[in-house]
Formats: C-alpha cells, structure tokens, sequence
C-alpha cells in the first residue's frame, strides 16, 4: 500500500471516531433531557454547543495544520479532547453539560485537519476523491447510533463518554504510529497570520461558505436532531429511534466519496446544483405535518389523515442525506481546485461556516418546536434556507457555467 492511501484510510480512520464523539449528545442527550426536565429549545443548547466550539476551533487548527502538519496536530487533538469527554459522566446541571461540551466539540475540528493532510498527498486530479473519502468519516455519526444507545441499555448513558474517551486515546496512538510527515508543512519561509488571512479578500470564499453551511451544516444538525424527533414524533424507544436515524447520517457519510469522485468528473459546480434541488423536493415532503381533515360529504363529515408514517418517512430521510453528503463533497472540490496553495485556512474557515450552521440550526428548530408545537417545523426551515440558496446559486452560477460544469459562452464574464 502507497504512502498516500495509508494516510487517508488511517485519517478517514481518525475522523470517523473523532466524529461519532462529536454527536455523542444526539443520543446521551435524550435521557439527560429526561433527568434534567428540559424543553426543546435547552435540548438544542445541549446538542449544538460541541458544533459550536468544533466550528470555531477549525480555522486556528486548519492554520496550524498548514504549519506545523496534519500528523502532529491531529495527534495532540485526539489524546487532549480525550479529557472533557470522560469529564461528560461527572456532569449533573445543564451549565456542566454546556461548559464541558464546549471543550469537548474540540473534535469536530478534527475535519479542519484531516482535509489539507490527505489532499496534500494527492494530485489534483485525485484530490476531490480523497478528500470525499476522508470526509466520508462523517458516517461516524450513524456509528454514534449504534454504539451508544446499545451502551446505554447495557451499562447507562454515565458509560458512553468513558467508553469514548478511551477510544480516542487508543486512536491517537494508532494514528501516530502509521501516518506519515505532512509533505506540505511549510519550513521557516511560512507566512505571516496577516499574509494567511489575505485569502479572505476573495469572494469565492464566502461563497464556498454559504454552501457549506447549508449541507454540512444541515447534515450536522439533523444527525443530532433526528434520534428523539423519531422518538417523539413516532413513539420509538432510543435503540429504534438511533437505527432509524441512522439511515440518514450513514448515506451522508459513507456516499461523501462518491459526490467526490463525481465532482472530479462533471465538476463541482453541477454536481452542487442538481443536489440541491434533489435536498429541496426531499425537504418539502419532509416538511408536512400530521394533519387531520374533516371533509363535510353528502353523507356526513368524514375524517382524512395526511401524513408520512416511519416507513415514508425514513426513505425521503435517506434522499436528503444522499444529496447533502454529495453537496459536502462538491464544495470541498472547489477548495481542492481553487485553493491548493492555501488549503489549510481555506477549510478552516469555510468548516468554521459549516459548523455554525449545524450549531444554530438546532436551537432555532428547538425555539419553533416550543413555539409551534410542529416537529416537522425543523424540516421547513430548512427548506426555506435552501430554496433561497438555489435563487443565489442561479444568479451567481447556473447562469455563467453550464449545468455539465462547463463556463457558457453567451454569459457574461
């Protein structure tokens, strides 16, 4: 096996567990609720707070990753986040949960890392595939859905951030041991922070930014969100509610390789575009509620029922999660092609993007849960985001770049 595809699968490797600790909360996070008699907004605090700090520390760790190497600060990573998860079973009030979350999120920003260090051992014309594959350790969120529910019914919730916390420090060792040295590591001739940050005057950036928050972020959310909305829309138990979900966060994670390998073959631009057209018919569907109609007949009035039952329900969850992993993949194609040079703190801050959306998403859903009392609520936000990300698309891409990916010769330039 060649250097480089050691890297990545021992880096995907990484990612994966980084990322089932992550969405720990997703499932730990229904019984605490129950203890803790929390509503729905304080359960979205308590599963977005570790998006937020991994949303936030990627952009310093994504600089860092470009000067000092994947490999020595994605080891220190593992090994020191090891310490707030195993500190989650001490936790008995809503701020220890909160606070300790914060550190905890430190491993989200382990994509941050994991993206430039792969891809630096790839030529470009590979690049789109290796970073989908390694961003297929996302699937770590359906891992999260087996795992820790099966660990809760067997030794309770107290025993998944134990569980967790010694398996990131076994992942760090194994990790160290067979990655290699960052080729692209920069020597004394590194830039300044000031010289880094110059690549924020490219509007590109931003743009790549609003794409990512909107599928990684959405994956991100719904990969918490999704195991007690099963429970409480649906009546489900934590182990059923978890496998169900998972039918969402695996597609989304383990087809990232694929939605890499097809943006390096008809682009990323309509590979973007045609997914989330697909996300929006899933999301509109999603998005009706349970309604009863009284329908006045000839004959009386007669009751009606519309709406999805679980087994409607959890294939166009499947859809949605195919076209967002597809979306993570593409954007991170434009970073490969447009900033190779840069790609440390290019990640960084359009990850940071990312992030945040998958942290804000869940307390707004949590505010309109409380609010209207509408769980598929969440699903029509999400919806409204993205059609009026389509419109932006439209105006900035479609109508300069044909939907096979090719510039158009009648647009303007």
């Amino acid at each position: 096996m060649s250097v480089a595809y050691r890297v990545l699968f021992i880096s995907t490797f990484a990612f994966i567990v980084c990322f089932a600790v992550w969405m720990a909360f997703g499932v730990i996070g229904i019984p605490i609720r129950h203890e803790l008699h929390l509503n729905a907004t304080e359960f979205g605090l308590l599963t977005a707070t570790p998006i937020l700090s991994g949303a936030l520390l990627r952009l310093p760790l994504g600089i860092w990753t470009d000067r000092f190497g994947g490999r020595m600060v994605m080891t220190i990573l593992l090994a020191a986040t090891a310490i707030p998860v195993w500190l989650v079973s001490y936790a008995t009030t809503l701020w220890q949960f909160l606070a300790i979350g914060l550190c905890l999120g430190a491993v989200g920003a382990s994509f941050a890392v994991g993206t430039p260090y792969v891809a630096r051992f790839f030529p470009a014309n590979r690049r789109g595939f290796a970073m989908g594959f390694f961003g297929a350790g996302t699937s770590g969120a359906a891992l999260n859905m087996f795992a820790a529910p099966a660990i809760v019914d067997a030794l309770g919730w107290h025993a998944v951030p134990r569980i967790y916390a010694v398996a990131l420090l076994a992942t760090a060792a194994i990790f160290w041991v067979l990655s290699a040295p960052d080729p692209g590591v920069r020597s004394q001739q590194a830039p300044s922070m000031r010289q880094q940050f110059q690549v924020l005057r490219n509007p590109r950036v931003w743009k790549y930014c609003q794409y990512y928050s909107l599928t990684f972020g959405g994956f991100t959310a719904l990969s918490v969100w999704m195991p007690q909305y099963f429970a409480g829309e649906y009546g489900l138990g934590i182990a059923t509610a978890s496998a169900l979900a998972a039918c969402f966060s695996l597609p989304a994670g383990a087809l990232r390789a694929v939605g890499g390998a097809l943006s390096d073959r008809f682009g990323a631009h309509a590979l973007t575009w045609w997914v989330l057209w697909l996300a929006w018919i899933a999301l509109f569907l999603l998005s009706y509620p349970q309604t009863q109609l009284i329908v006045q007949t000839v004959r009386g009035p007669t009751n009606f029922h519309i709406g999805l039952n679980v087994w409607m329900f959890t294939p166009l969850l499947f859809v949605l999660g195919v076209a967002l992993a597809f979306g993570m993949a593409s954007t991170f194609k434009y970073l490969g092609d447009d900033f190779s040079e840069a790609l440390g703190i290019v990640t960084g801050i359009v990850g940071l993007a990312g992030g945040l959306g998958g942290f804000l998403l869940p307390i707004l859903w949590g505010g309109l849960l409380d609010l209207l009392g509408i769980r598929s609520s969440a699903f029509m936000l999400l919806y409204g985001i993205v059609w009026v990300s389509l419109i932006l698309i439209y105006f900035t891409e479609v109508r300069r770049i044909s939907l096979r990916g090719r510039p158009t010769t009648s647009s303007p330039s």
